[in-house]
């Protein structure tokens, strides 16, 4: 097979403790970067980019957010929509109120205004863990989503408590706004995801990310041996409220548009971001890209199986897809509890020792 380890050699640490180790995974990572960046852009258009690929990557982002609170450090949150929600609000308000700024500039403030309210919503895990804690953030939902349709100021009070995204241009290309074209959308969305991506392996892989899993393996043990309960949680939340606000940002700029906040950030976004890293693989880089993938891939494909080739009503395929998603999360967590990434984990370890039994 053409999996293999022989000639591969390492002659440093470093080497031995890259991301990927393997020429094979290198050589491949690389080729989806050159297809990402120097082929999509020519190839794709509105339909492809307001349907799946720029919702993937926004949720891709927001998958990462999460899965890192979740998935390395162990805590739980059920309020991943109210925080999408202030990352957007925040967006509006920073685009309104200063129409020259950069929209990446626009985005990582949004970010961080959302790393300060998840860190404030994050305060209770000091003290409660497990169901208290969901119930904690589920509360922060509600508020966060109460707050916005209570004050007009968020809206600019706007008679339809909507809110609109203006134009905006990066390097002289439109991203935001009804003239917008897909290509500058999607390069625009590309170029963070790459980043957060990068941002959050070398996270996990340091200091701050093995002090997460060691709270999430076992908080008094890790107390123990001098982690900081305070800090690494609050870190936690902050980085995680960071990546959520982030893709909220993006969710109303770039994808939507027009919000309304009940609508768009309710608490079934929470939970299909829940399903995601479920489905995924909890605590896995790889694990948030599957399953973002997955869940936005699969309805596009269940509609046109159901609706254009067997000619059934939209509304059976959409009920489908929710029972669907409900079977492959019993099935996941049954099976396979860490995801399909720990089956592509597998897959490969098994390709590296083929043909000889393990």
């Amino acid at each position: 097979m053409f999996y293999r380890e022989a000639g591969d050699f390492k002659k440093t640490y470093a080497e031995d403790n890259q991301t990927f180790p393997l020429r094979v995974d290198r050589w491949a990572y690389y080729l989806v970067l050159v297809i990402a960046f120097g082929a999509v852009p020519f190839f794709i258009n509105n339909w492809w980019a307001n349907a799946a690929i720029i919702p993937f990557l926004v949720w891709a982002i927001a998958s990462l957010g999460l899965n890192i609170l979740g998935g390395y450090c162990g805590q739980i949150s059920l309020g991943s929509g109210g925080f999408m929600a202030v990352g957007a609000y925040s967006a509006y308000k920073l685009m309104t109120s200063f129409p020259d700024l950069n929209m990446f500039i626009v985005v990582l403030i949004s970010g961080a205004i959302t790393a300060l309210v998840g860190m404030l919503f994050g305060l209770p895990s000091l003290r409660i863990k497990g169901f208290y804690l969901a119930v904690a953030t589920l509360a922060a939902q509600f508020f966060l989503v109460w707050m916005f349709n209570k004050f007009s100021w968020f809206y600019n009070n706007s008679a339809s408590g909507q809110i609109h995204a203006p134009t905006r241009s990066v390097f002289g290309y439109e991203v935001t706004g009804a003239t917008a074209t897909a290509p500058a959308k999607y390069l625009f969305c590309l170029v963070l995801v790459v980043l957060f991506a990068w941002i959050a392996r070398n996270l996990t892989r340091g200091r701050i990310g093995r002090s997460w899993m060691a709270i999430r393996d076992m908080d008094i043990a890790a107390e123990i041996i001098g982690v900081n309960p305070l800090k690494t949680k609050l870190t936690a939340f902050g980085v995680s409220s960071f990546y959520i606000g982030v893709a909220g940002a993006l969710f109303f700029t770039v994808y939507l548009g027009d919000v309304e906040v009940g609508e768009a950030f309710g608490i079934q976004k929470s939970f299909l971001l829940i399903f995601m890293v479920i489905i995924g693989g909890l605590g896995s880089i790889l694990g948030s890209f599957i399953g973002a993938g997955f869940l936005v891939l699969m309805p596009l494909l269940l509609k046109y199986i159901m609706a254009e080739k067997l000619g059934f009503p939209t509304d059976i395929a959409a009920h489908l897809e929710f029972v669907i998603i409900g079977f492959l999360i019993m099935l996941t967590l049954v099976l396979e509890p860490h995801g399909i990434a720990q089956l592509w984990r597998v897959a490969k370890q098994k390709l590296r020792l083929w043909p000889f039994p393990h």
